[in-house]
């Protein structure tokens, strides 16, 4: 008796790995074997560059309120020392966005901060 090898479900199987290589070049949309790897490594970058990016960001904010602080004369550790020192509860995103959108504003937390 031939060996069963799960028609359906195996097409299936297949079809659904055809649609996550499309686009990708040569052999990796091609070959069952090498998409399935090509998948595999797609989704590890994907799990540890969802956090990257979060590390990322965060490191441009940073950046950015180190700037906006250089041209108002201290720097970004006196700043968030200053504002922990004051019960001032703002995260890096919301300084960062407000040294480039209101410097009004970011004057007036730098003020307190040097306090």
């Amino acid at each position: 008796m031939p060996r069963a090898t799960s028609g359906a479900a195996r097409a299936r199987r297949k079809r659904r790995l055809r649609e996550d290589t499309k686009g990708y070049r040569g052999a990796r949309s091609k070959q069952t074997r090498t998409m399935l790897d090509a998948v595999t490594r797609a989704g590890q970058y994907a799990y540890r560059d969802r956090r990257n990016r979060k590390r990322d960001f965060r490191a441009l904010w940073i950046t950015r309120i180190a700037a906006a602080c250089r041209t108002r004369e201290i720097s970004y550790s006196r700043l968030i020392d200053g504002l922990k020192r004051s019960s001032i509860a703002l995260n890096r995103k919301m300084l960062s966005e407000l040294a480039i959108a209101d410097g009004a504003a970011f004057d007036k937390i730098v003020e307190l901060a040097k306090k």
